[in-house]
């Protein structure tokens, strides 16, 4: 499959200081599904604060900061597995980003990673600049040479905000400095998930953690992959 250009050159901008939060917003019921229902998940999808399966993943376009890039999503011609997370992030994001770098690995063995795009936002756009996503795309040994993995950055807190919590459902809150133990400055409670979606742009799994299993992650990348090539 070949895939459509997805990616236009852009600046990336300056970092704004923004406050407020927007309430969750999920995609539309009813699309097209390749997997069987999931058998862990416990509510009806439009009874889930974020897009689950069978509802259509909110389209976005953000900058990569590490191309010179804006990545769309609605352009993405391929199977999609999105996520968001912060590079300081000491615990939480450190498995849940290792536990996707391996899936990416998987692709490239298996000869699907054209066939798959892997979008990684952040939502620290004050900190998570080029140079430490670059930093931490070796630490956690992302293939940014495969080509098929982005590290998106908004252009502002508001904007991240707007995606990553109110497109997305990834609800996190920023915590000073006093109420956390973990990080100077400031730290971020927040929930972990990771959307699987078609070429359809139908989430076909919401894996709800910070550890997704590999080996399940990766089965249902081939799975989809195959049914939709």
């Amino acid at each position: 499959m070949k895939r459509r250009a997805f990616l236009r050159t852009a600046s990336v901008g300056g970092i704004v200081a923004s406050a407020g939060c927007l309430s969750s917003v999920v995609g539309t019921s009813g699309g097209q599904t390749v997997l069987s229902p999931p058998e862990d998940q416990q509510f009806d999808s439009e009874d889930i604060p974020y897009p689950a399966y069978g509802q259509q993943l909110p389209d976005f376009e953000l900058p990569d900061p590490l191309s010179g890039t804006t990545v769309d999503s609605a352009a993405v011609d391929g199977t999609l597995v999105v996520t968001g997370f912060f590079a300081s992030c000491p615990v939480e994001c450190v498995r849940l980003i290792g536990q996707l770098a391996g899936v990416q690995q998987g692709t490239v063995e298996a000869g699907i990673d054209d066939e798959v795009t892997f979008l990684a936002i952040t939502f620290d756009p004050q900190r998570d600049d080029a140079p430490a996503l670059r930093e931490y795309a070796e630490k956690m040994n992302v293939d940014m040479e495969a080509g098929n993995w982005h590290f998106l950055r908004p252009e502002t807190e508001q904007r991240a905000e707007e995606v990553v919590d109110g497109k997305l459902g990834i609800t996190y809150d920023r915590i000073g400095a006093g109420q956390s133990q973990r990080l100077p400055g400031y730290d971020f409670r927040h929930l972990s998930l990771t959307f699987l979606a078609n070429p359809s742009g139908v989430v076909e799994r919401a894996y709800r953690t910070d550890s997704p299993a590999y080996d399940r992650v990766l089965g249902d990348v081939k799975e989809v992959v195959e049914a939709t090539a």
